[in-house]
């Protein structure tokens, strides 16, 4: 029985003692002062009548003081127990009643995605999954958060526990095409072992698990998990990728698409030319033949950027052009003194996230560690928001600084600190929290990547049949045939307007034709390979697909 049952009940009986106490104090009182005749029946009826104010009983008026007196102490009492009894048992009575219920199993569901857990990175995952009409299903085992992600509209879920083999067989694991592990490292395993139970190794379920601590990675496999993914170094590795093209001359992070035909972001450098021009007033396409896909400022990503956005020295260009047009798009981002100068990256923060990104670092470009405690592999022990550390660390000559801290404040703050002492210094900084990206931008931060977005998209890229960028870029790559353009050109159908996807690619009877424009005609067969946010993406497959 509920807490809320048993008080019920509890208030219920004692209500009874108190009318029947009543009740038998009034018929004593009736036949003694007033000389009642009438029987205790009635006078049982004139309390209850009383204390739940549908009448002031049949006897009035009474012509006793001792009567009179005693009348108004049990009005006084039933008015107390009505007003105990809202708040405590009638609100929460008719809360429980209006409640919508969390189902705990599915029917109609399968080829799905089960994610077992509703975390900020599931709901990244979820956003991949959309994109490419992928069902998917949440099991979260807290009922009340359960109840709150159903009413929310947004999301399909069910209440159960996740380690439970009912649980699973209620989410048609048998049926998904993936099982996700999203929970703490050891309910993750007992996750994955429940769901071999229902579904063995020789089933096509991929079952993937996170894993906080690396060391125990090796169990959830033996457990029987195909890949055992652990955020903290995905986000480090990230971070590094990024320090380290940022830092290069030549251009390292572009995405191959076809034989020298790449999807690339770059960052517009303090000092560019094309720092203050409107995307417009670039002419980037004259000058290097790459295309503009899309642009992303302080956080805000537009695709396909507007004409009049203005490019600024934060502002990171989402670019798609062969290797020779890339690199020379590579060159207009970078100022006279970035071309020339050299110097270390600075990593601040020495746990699992920074160590991951000065071993990633560390193969091209000198690393300088900071950290509050002395360990191996540390170079400056200090306050990251320390100017002297800072200074100590040589930030003022740094080509870059990686952010690794634990926490979001601190990171804000040591953004801050690096800009007031190496104002040109390239900040690239780690989120754990969505929210904060923005702030991280305002505090000078040029580069900002989300742990749950790094994890939930590096996600979707081992359980997608379709390419996914790396996993911190924003835009999707989704190669897709598309029936309903056969026959059309590119500008009758007016892709990009109707959609916001970019066609960056139409493979055709096994070649790649990279050179599309508005009067490209598709025909029967083609694929179009396009890029596009989430959102767009969707509206895409919706009206083409």
């Amino acid at each position: 029985m509920g807490k809320w049952r048993r008080r019920t009940a509890a208030y219920l009986l004692a209500i009874t003692v108190v009318v029947l106490l009543f009740a038998v104090a009034y018929d004593y009182g009736m036949r003694t002062f007033e000389g009642s005749e009438r029987s205790f029946i009635h006078h049982l009826r004139v309390v209850i009548e009383t204390f739940t104010t549908t009448g002031y009983g049949s006897d009035a008026p009474w012509e006793t003081d001792v009567m009179n007196a005693f009348v108004i102490v049990m009005d006084i009492t039933g008015v107390v127990l009505i007003f105990m009894a809202l708040p405590a048992f009638v609100f929460p009575l008719f809360e429980e009643t209006l409640s919508t219920t969390t189902p705990t199993a599915v029917d109609d569901l399968a080829g799905h995605v089960v994610v077992c857990g509703h975390t900020s990175r599931g709901r990244v995952l979820r956003d991949e999954l959309a994109a490419r009409d992928v069902p998917h299903l949440f099991v979260v085992a807290d009922e009340n958060e359960a109840a709150t992600v159903y009413d929310g509209g947004e999301e399909r879920v069910i209440h159960g526990d996740p380690e439970a083999v009912e649980t699973m067989r209620a989410a048609n694991v048998d049926s998904a095409r993936a099982l996700v592990a999203d929970a703490d490292d050891e309910t993750n395993a007992s996750i994955v072992l429940s769901a071999r139970e229902v579904c063995d190794d020789a089933t096509d379920l991929r079952v993937v698990s996170f894993v906080e601590n690396e060391a125990v990675a090796d169990y959830h496999r033996y457990a029987g998990a195909d890949r055992v993914l652990s955020p903290r170094r995905l986000l480090g590795e990230s971070l590094g990728s990024k320090a380290t093209a940022s830092v290069a001359d030549e251009l390292g992070d572009g995405v191959e698409i076809g034989e020298d035909f790449q999807i690339a972001e770059l960052l517009v450098h303090h000092g560019s030319p094309l720092v203050g021009e409107t995307i417009a007033e670039s002419r980037i396409a004259e000058q290097t033949g790459a295309n503009v896909l899309g642009a992303w400022d302080d956080g805000e990503f537009e695709s396909p950027p507007r004409p009049g956005r203005v490019i600024d020295e934060h502002t990171v260009l989402l670019v798609v052009g062969t290797e020779s047009e890339l690199e020379a798009l590579k060159d207009l981002t970078l100022s006279e003194t970035r071309r020339r100068r050299r110097g270390s990256v600075v990593v601040a923060g020495y746990g699992m996230v920074g160590h991951s990104a000065a071993a990633e670092v560390r193969p091209s470009e000198d690393v300088v560690v900071v950290d509050e405690r002395d360990a191996p592999g540390v170079d400056v022990v200090g306050d990251a928001t320390d100017r002297e550390t800072l200074e100590a660390a040589g930030v003022d000559e740094a080509r870059a600084v990686v952010i690794a801290l634990d926490s979001d404040t601190t990171t804000i703050f040591a953004a801050l600190a690096v800009k007031q002492v190496a104002p040109h210094a390239e900040v690239i900084a780690r989120a754990n929290d969505a929210e904060s990206v923005p702030k991280l931008y305002r505090a000078g931060a040029d580069y900002v990547l989300s742990l749950s977005t790094v994890s939930g998209r590096l996600l979707a890229s081992h359980l997608l049949d379709e390419e996914v960028l790396r996993p911190e870029t924003q835009v999707d790559l989704v190669k897709a045939a598309a029936p309903r353009l056969e026959g059309r050109t590119l500008a009758e159908a007016d892709v990009r307007a109707e959609t916001g996807v970019t066609v960056v690619a139409v493979e055709r009877n096994g070649e790649l034709i990279t050179n599309v424009g508005p009067d490209t005609k598709l025909v029967d067969g083609d694929r179009l390979v396009v890029a596009g946010t989430d959102d767009a993406v969707n509206r895409f497959n919706e009206r083409f697909c």
